[in-house]
């Protein structure tokens, strides 16, 4: 299983065209989307090549790949010029045998630092802080791939899930961590 794994786009186009130039290099089963995708929120700046309607046309094109959970900026609106789901606060998947708990990571109970009860050996991925993170929690992988508009560690950075390790990775590919399920258990 592949996943590549995105958080707060927030609207900027230049950020879902890079995120395209990574679906295409990594050839990802799967494109993970953890919310904020098309609106920059009030707290935000206007990101680089803001374009809502060119982003959405952008992750449309990988409609039958996407899981999206919602973020705390995204509406009922915006479902409207999505051609996938994005309404659930939280999602389930398995990989290679571990649950992926996929969450927006805003909501209390279904944050980093309130997690809902998971299994030892499963996966808390997240974004909303635009702070990249790959750590442990007792028996819990914590996973955020940071953004790739708005960073607010100043690398604009996705991760990607691939034969049973997490990487965090700069937009041109570079690996900045990695963590596999054998530093869980």
């Amino acid at each position: 299983m592949k996943l590549l794994i995105a958080s707060d786009i927030h609207g900027s186009a230049d950020a879902a065209l890079a995120i395209a130039d990574r679906v295409k290099a990594e050839e990802p089963d799967r494109i993970v989307l953890l919310g904020d995708l098309l609106y920059h929120g009030p707290r935000n700046p206007l990101p680089t090549g803001y374009d809502p309607m060119r982003v959405a046309a952008i992750l449309n094109g990988w409609k039958d790949r996407i899981v999206a959970v919602r973020g705390n900026c995204d509406s009922e609106v915006d479902q409207m010029v999505l051609e996938f789901p994005c309404r659930s606060d939280y999602a389930l998947i398995e990989a290679d045998g571990h649950l992926l708990h996929l969450s927006h990571g805003h909501l209390p109970g279904n944050a980093p630092n309130d997690l809902p009860p998971l299994p030892e050996g499963s996966a808390f991925v997240s974004g909303h802080t635009h702070v990249k993170k790959l750590e442990r929690s007792g028996g819990v992988l914590l996973v955020n791939p940071g953004s790739p508009s708005l960073p607010k560690d100043d690398v604009p950075s996705y991760a990607l899930y691939e034969n049973g390790v997490f990487y965090l990775k700069t937009l041109n590919g570079a690996v900045l961590a990695s963590m596999g399920w054998n530093a869980v258990s």
